[in-house]
């Protein structure tokens, strides 16, 4: 059978990214911010696509399709025409936008070429933003059809599709354009709230239940007119992103009784209550618009993808009230997952390539990162130049004595094996520790991640228990939705206290990974997908009773997920973590050469605050 070699590649925005597919299978993909330690690294890809193509083992040359996750002439059309439909408001952002299309975007096809060196004569195929959402939504997901539905701040026009996916064709039937829009909706309170647009939104997220939804009402009335199928209409007088270069004006601001929140400055029970209030209209919203999908083609599969498919606490919503039975959101549903769709678009869609459907679906995990081997002499070497001070066991020994570890209450950190591609680290760049400690939460946000305190963390769990510890009857394997804690587990506490005082609350016997409404971010861990951390977990259990433990991202806060052992170590020497695990190495803090490691890194990069 002959090869066909897809080189997926999004860029120029938000999340950088590349993906490489040989016969429809994903051989490797990764976001740039992995490889440039820049966060949200907009840049060319250079550095994931070397990845993708030396872990592959080919050339550019071998390369057959390379394709671009945007229509970016459709995108200047929107650009275009929106500016002039606001004139002569939008004048400031005509006089920002215009010189980087100018100069550079309205070339793009060119400038790809040049960035990758390769012939002017040799095609790039360019696809729409939201047909590579839903691609890699439906393609890699587990069913046969599934209906579709893709939510973000804008592509070219599109702000919202719905889909229908069969075998291997996608069709998208309808979509809800720009300037009426769910993410920048969400956006411009994230913006409002202090927090910094495209990585903030978490943020606003997790605050939400800490507060009451006092605003929603006020939020449908003045600001967004929402349909029965979900479409949205703004009223454009309160928002400034069409005309200017904020999110929101003076009457956005005098509605809500002020100007936006600093960003660092001190969080008030007002920004809370903001962010309960737009999270209660946003899960109306997509309840709506997913009701909607499901009476168009009563298929009880969703997938769904886009930005605002990584609201945890939205899908937790949906799967409770929602109509279908099966929902797969797709792990790297931001930017960076265009690349794998538009791909895998290529491959199925414009090539008619046969779609065989998976039990447990095509993504590997999201294992398909940079590859951490168990032992490696040369980066041996590297790290010893850094002060570090190892021993290498064996598997069997490491699991074992991990769970000791976590039983003790040591932080741990884990680099092993495949980079996940997506913003969640699922136990390959994880940091975890034991979900029981009632101080766990505290410790981890202030001397480990460096970030707010009222920021959740997730639990991770063997998939055979979880039933035991949260109401859900699916697995959640790419920690993908919010579920609840179970009755039986939960503790009464304070409910007269507000805000932030609730942090301090013990709300189950997995107080670490409890948010205050009884929330997790749960993953499910199954031997198949995530051996390793299975086998840990197993122990763990054997010796404590317990299958739970917290699972939290391996960095700090402004940095990009750990990817590379020295990455790892470095993280691990500028944090209060305990023990470390790179491959098959052990690390215990107190053995390290700290002076060397300060001698040899005396220029470390400073990261932006997010």
């Amino acid at each position: 059978m002959k090869e066909t070699i897809i080189l997926g590649i999004s860029c120029y925005y938000h999340d950088s990214a590349a993906c490489l597919l040989k016969n429809g299978e994903i051989l490797a993909a990764s976001s740039e911010e992995r490889f440039s330690r820049i966060k949200g690294d907009n840049s060319f890809p250079h550095l994931a696509i070397n990845f993708c193509l030396n872990k592959a083992n080919i050339s550019l040359e071998d390369v057959n399709y390379i394709v671009y996750y945007e229509n970016y002439l459709k995108k200047f059309s929107r650009v275009m025409i929106s500016t002039h439909l606001n004139a002569p408001k939008g004048w400031l952002n005509y006089i920002y936008a215009m010189p980087k299309w100018i100069n550079s975007k309205l070339w793009l096809e060119s400038k790809i070429k040049s960035e990758l060196g390769i012939s002017k004569k040799q095609e790039i195929l360019f696809l729409e933003h939201h047909l590579s959402h839903a691609s890699s939504a439906f393609f890699p997901s587990p069913f046969e059809e599934a209906n579709i539905l893709t939510i973000d701040g804008v592509g070219e026009w599109a702000t919202t599709t719905i889909g229908i996916g069969k075998k291997n064709k996608i069709k998208i039937l309808k979509e809800m354009l720009y300037p009426d829009s769910i993410g920048l909706l969400y956006s411009a309170f994230t913006y409002y709230t202090g927090f910094k647009i495209n990585s903030g939104e978490y943020k606003l997220m997790g605050l939400a239940p800490y507060g009451k939804p006092i605003y929603a009402e006020l939020i449908k009335k003045e600001l967004v007119k929402i349909f029965d199928d979900g479409s949205i209409q703004l009223n454009q007088k309160y928002f400034n992103y069409s005309t200017g270069l904020t999110m929101t004006n003076k009457r956005f601001h005098d509605l809500f009784g002020g100007n936006p929140r600093k960003p660092e400055s001190l969080i008030t029970q007002k920004e809370m209550d903001i962010a309960a209030s737009i999270q209660k209209v946003l899960n109306e919203i997509m309840l709506k618009q997913v009701e909607y999908t499901y009476q168009q083609n009563k298929c009880d599969n969703l997938v769904l993808a886009g930005g605002v498919a990584l609201n945890v606490a939205a899908i937790g919503y949906i799967r409770q009230h929602s109509s279908y039975k099966n929902i797969w959101i797709q792990p790297a549903s931001s930017d960076a997952g265009g690349a794998l769709g538009a791909a895998l678009y290529i491959w199925y869609q414009k090539l008619n390539s046969e779609r065989i459907v998976k039990l447990e679906d095509s993504m590997k995990g999201a294992f398909l990162g940079y590859s951490i081997k168990e032992e490696d002499k040369e980066v041996d070497e590297i790290i010893k130049h850094n002060g570090g001070v190892f021993e290498y066991q064996k598997e069997e020994e490491i699991i074992e004595q991990l769970a000791k570890d976590i039983d003790s209450g040591k932080v741990i950190g884990i680099a092993r094996g495949e980079a996940e591609f997506g913003p969640r680290a699922l136990g390959h760049r994880s940091i975890i520790a034991d979900a029981r400690s009632e101080s766990m939460q505290k410790k981890l946000n202030l001397k480990i991640k460096f970030r707010e305190s009222f920021r959740p963390f997730a639990p991770m769990v063997l998939l055979e228990d979880a039933k035991s510890y949260f109401s859900m009857n699916d697995e959640s394997p790419y920690m993908l939705s919010t579920y609840e804690v179970v009755e039986a587990r939960r503790k009464d506490y304070n409910r007269d206290l507000q805000g932030l005082d609730l942090l301090n609350e013990v709300k189950s016997d997995i107080p670490a990974v409890t948010h205050v409404d009884y929330s997790a971010r749960v993953q499910t861990v199954d031997e198949k997908r995530n051996p390793f951390m299975y086998k840990v977990l197993k122990k763990f259990k054997e010796n404590t009773g317990c299958s739970v433990v917290v699972n939290t991202s391996f960095n700090v806060r402004g940095e990009p997920i750990i990817n590379s052992e020295i990455d790892a170590y470095r993280c691990f020497m500028e944090t209060d973590m305990d023990i470390l695990i790179i491959g098959n190495r052990y690390f215990k803090k107190e053995e390290q050469n700290k002076e060397l490691y300060k001698e040899n890194n005396k220029k470390r990069r400073e990261y932006k605050l997010d």
